[in-house]
């Protein structure tokens, strides 16, 4: 009875100002009443100003967290988040393969929602290559959505190519995040691509605001929760969309610049 409790995982970076990364993780898989865990895979000194420096964790210290928490809970979904590069993503995915933890969500974070790329060329590869097909679902956001599907995504049709291009690459299923960069757009539309070949439109209000920091984190680490708890692939989807939104919707005042969203909803 001692591991009856859902138990979820994110191997990510920390963000010390609390706004994203783990920490973002750790707050939606307590509001989502799962018990989250994490391996740490950088730390990151920043604000809401911006990012002043960074540091990766190395294979050892990685392989040390995997092992510890394999021995002793019983993991039902673990998500990925900033993995630095390819010694870092070579690493989780030895571990993955050694373990087998199950649904795994692969959020791939390759550019900011502000379009920085984030990964060197060989650990992008090795992304690709080596870590997206051991995912059950990927949900990149549009700009690495457009980066993995080599798509300028400029309409429906070619969000649905590119989920079809993500599955080509191994992916099960994908979750393409719509762009929300246009300061005259009232909506925000993600689709959904199932491995089954079933899709799904997801629209919310757009939410004009600076304090969005983590909400990539957020959605991802919400359908990692759900699927701990049990809840299909669909209904996961569904209810982290839900409540990544109203994080956004209920906005608190924290920092001074690109503030966090909330994650007390």
């Amino acid at each position: 009875m001692s591991n009856s409790f859902p138990q979820v995982v994110t191997i990510a970076g920390s963000d010390c100002d609390g706004s994203a990364g783990l920490q973002a993780d750790l707050k939606t898989f307590q509001a989502q009443k799962t018990y989250g865990m994490s391996i740490l895979t950088a730390a990151v000194a920043g604000n809401s100003y911006g990012i002043s420096n960074s540091i990766a964790l190395s294979a050892d210290f990685i392989d040390a967290q995997f092992q510890a928490l394999a021995s002793d809970f019983q993991i039902k979904a673990v998500k990925t988040g900033m993995l630095t590069d390819q010694a870092t993503i070579k690493c989780v995915v030895s571990n993955l393969r050694k373990y087998n933890w199950p649904n795994l969500v692969l959020d791939p974070v390759i550019i900011t929602k502000h379009q920085a790329l984030l990964l060197a060329a060989d650990a992008y590869q090795t992304l690709v290559t080596e870590l997206l097909p051991l995912a059950l679902i990927v949900t990149p956001n549009f700009f690495e959505a457009q980066k993995l599907s080599g798509l300028s995504l400029k309409n429906d049709t070619e969000i649905q190519q590119a989920s079809q291009k993500l599955q080509q690459l191994g992916a099960q299923n994908v979750l393409i995040k719509g762009a929300h960069d246009n300061p005259q757009q009232k909506v925000v539309r993600d689709y959904a691509l199932f491995a089954d070949g079933s899709q799904l439109w997801l629209e919310s209000e757009l939410i004009p605001t600076q304090r969005v920091n983590g909400t990539g984190d957020t959605l991802s680490a919400a359908i990692a929760a759900q699927l701990a708890l049990g809840n299909s692939l669909k209904d996961s989807i569904k209810i982290a969309e839900d409540y990544t939104h109203q994080a956004i919707a209920h906005e608190i005042q924290v920092g001074h610049k690109y503030g966090p969203i909330n994650h007390f909803i």
